[in-house]
């Protein structure tokens, strides 16, 4: 466990530059009961800010092995109502929200991957209101991460429980910044490099991006009104907030037609509780055509299988290896930290904001633009040292974008 003032420093940060929480708002707080003291010092801190309220919406992994162990099917593959009405209810009251995420990756190893499927397609099917708000932006969200046993014993196998969890928070101090005697003015310059680097991207308006590394040769068309975003966004109220702490990516969409070529995974992916390592895709005209995994090859078939959206990508994000996640060296089997620490794809939804008036637009006006539609969206890992990008302007030239796994044009 981390000292009581570092405690308060993190609490602080993920509420005044995480979620940004305003005097008079509500906020809904998403936590493992494992962090319960870490939450309750975010909690305080909620009311002392002058939160409208505080909800506190309580996970457990060893209570949701069980459920996936013994519940029957029909329960699996449902989503409660009182649920659906909670997290529409904060959003509708334009609240904060704030997700705490900290699962176990082993947690759901052994479960039928079929029955992960009906769950995680339930969820996002119970819950596309809910992720409209969020994917716009019109309300402030954030997600963060401290410590559970499990999961820090996944990452420092040889150390025992105790040992791991505080040299998993020494890690993640690190990483967020909290280390830092300001941690919120550090990540307000923070953010500002990332802006920088967004604005010199939307300045080349690159038509296609080429990866290259070893087991990847990609071709990515980007629409027409793309937008690179990264850093600090803004919310439909004109509130500064950061979505992902850390964050260390600038993203946008691609063409979901638009996608050509194989691209293989260079970390794990923790998807839903299940890991899938060591994957490949091809892609044919923006849809997944072939794939391949050493492990979790089953899950990631469900996953594909989502919906018809799935098989196409809604995200492309760069991340240089040297930023702060990738220089710890640690493999984090938790998906917040690993895209920070590696250029990574979405297979699923695109976010309406990474095209001109997109938050504005209707589904059908989204999918003339080539925004991809889906219930699920989710971030694997494909970029190393060994990676290099191209962009192709529009008339045809083509210009080092990444070499070597890091910035090949002047970003500053």
């Amino acid at each position: 466990m981390i000292n009581q003032k570092t405690m308060e420093k993190y609490a602080e940060l993920a509420l005044k530059t995480g979620v940004n929480l305003q005097k008079g708002q509500p906020i809904m707080i998403t936590a493992p009961i494992e962090t319960a003291d870490f939450t309750k010092v975010v909690i305080r801190k909620a009311w002392e800010i002058g939160a409208k309220d505080v909800l506190i919406n309580w996970v457990d992994d060893e209570l949701q092995l069980l459920k996936f162990q013994h519940a029957p099917e029909e329960v699996i593959g449902s989503f409660p109502e009182w649920r659906v009405k909670l997290y529409n209810s904060i959003a509708e009251d334009g609240g904060a929200v704030l997700n705490i995420f900290s699962t176990n990756p082993d947690l759901l190893k052994d479960v039928d991957p079929k029955r992960i499927a009906l769950a995680n397609k339930a969820s996002g099917e119970a819950l596309t209101k809910f992720r409209e708000y969020t994917m716009t932006n019109r309300i402030t969200w954030s997600i963060i991460s401290v410590p559970t046993g499990d999961w820090a014993q996944k990452i420092f196998p040889d150390l025992t429980k105790e040992e791991a969890t505080k040299s998993l928070w020494e890690a993640i101090v690190k990483i967020v910044r909290v280390d830092q005697e300001d941690p919120i003015a550090a990540w307000e310059e923070h953010n500002q490099t990332l802006h920088k680097a967004r604005t010199v991207l939307n300045e080349k308006k690159y038509k296609k991006i080429v990866f290259k590394a070893p087991g990847t040769d990609l071709e990515i068309e980007l629409p027409d009104g793309h937008i690179w975003a990264g850093g600090s966004e803004k919310s439909a109220e004109g509130i500064t907030f950061n979505p992902n702490m850390p964050t260390e990516e600038v993203f946008t969409m691609p063409h979901k037609y638009g996608v050509n070529g194989t691209v293989s995974s260079t970390k794990p992916l923790n998807y839903g509780g299940s890991l899938i390592d060591n994957f490949s895709l091809t892609f044919k005209d923006g849809k997944v055509v072939d794939y391949k995994a050493e492990q979790g090859e089953d899950t990631l078939k469900h996953l594909l299988d989502t919906d018809e959206g799935a098989k196409r990508l809604g995200e492309v994000a760069l991340v240089p290896h040297e930023s702060p996640v990738s220089q710890s060296g640690l493999i984090f089997y938790n998906t917040l930290f690993d895209e920070n620490a590696s250029c990574h794809i979405a297979l699923g939804k695109a976010y309406p904001i990474n095209i001109a008036d997109g938050s504005d637009m209707t589904k059908e006006e989204l999918d003339k633009h080539g925004v991809n539609d889906s219930i699920t969206h989710v971030d694997f890992m494909i970029g190393s040292e060994k990676l290099d990008i191209d962009g192709v302007l529009a008339d045809g030239t083509t210009e080092p974008v990444f070499r070597n796994g890091t910035w090949a044009i002047d970003i500053k």
